[in-house]
């Protein structure tokens, strides 16, 4: 019994490392490197992901980049239902699921590939959350849109659709399992760790708003 409950422990410590090494694929930087030959972590906000490489590179690279950021989000989530987990039980499962989330989101905001020096996990949160919680995230996603729309800043964007998110989830959608709460308030709390200095900047009025084509 002992044996079985360690190789499980390792089991599920093997699949939560294979998501953040998914999570970790520096999709930005090396696209960067190896098409560009420029590392966008040396250039404009310092931050790989999708937005510093369409200011750094244009969208050209931009938008595969952010693509398979989300698609490591999507794929992280997703992957375990192609392993032999269907005897566990649902909230076994959705336990699992949020734990492979944060360690892909973990992954891209340190990377093991590129030196621990990530993006801010905004992408790869998108794709963890089409795969959790379709409808509370797609609910953000428009209020993202709405929101950088009307003002142009891409973190304001992510800031205010990180507050809807555990908002919708709670009491529009109304998810059942609490784990679900939890975990959209981990993001929002996550999303304003992560855009604390441009949050800073927003109140200063010195925040760059986002402009199609590189500088």
């Amino acid at each position: 019994m002992g044996f079985t409950s360690s190789f499980e422990g390792l089991y599920y410590f093997a699949i939560i490392l294979v998501a953040y090494l998914i999570g970790s694929i520096p999709t930005s930087v090396w696209v960067g490197k190896m098409i560009y030959g420029i590392d966008v972590r040396d250039h404009g906000s310092g931050n790989a992901g999708a937005t510093n490489t369409q200011r750094t590179l244009g969208m050209k690279a931009a938008i595969p980049v952010l693509l398979f950021d989300i698609f490591k989000g999507w794929i992280a989530i997703r992957f375990v239902f192609m392993l032999k987990f269907m005897d566990m039980e649902s909230y076994s499962i959705i336990n699992l699921q949020i734990y492979l989330g944060l360690a892909a989101v973990f992954g891209h905001i340190f990377p093991v590939y590129a030196g621990f020096r990530g993006g801010k996990g905004v992408a790869t949160l998108l794709g963890i959350g089409l795969a959790l919680l379709p409808y509370a995230t797609l609910t953000a996603l428009g209020i993202f849109i709405i929101t950088f729309s009307i003002f142009r800043y891409v973190s304001l964007g992510v800031l205010v659709a990180g507050l809807s998110f555990p908002i919708s989830t709670a009491f529009i959608f109304t998810y059942n399992e609490n784990q679900f709460i939890i975990f959209a308030l981990v993001i929002c709390i996550l999303l304003f760790i992560t855009h604390h200095e441009n949050l800073k900047k927003l109140i200063r009025k010195k925040e760059s708003k986002f402009r199609f084509g590189k500088k």
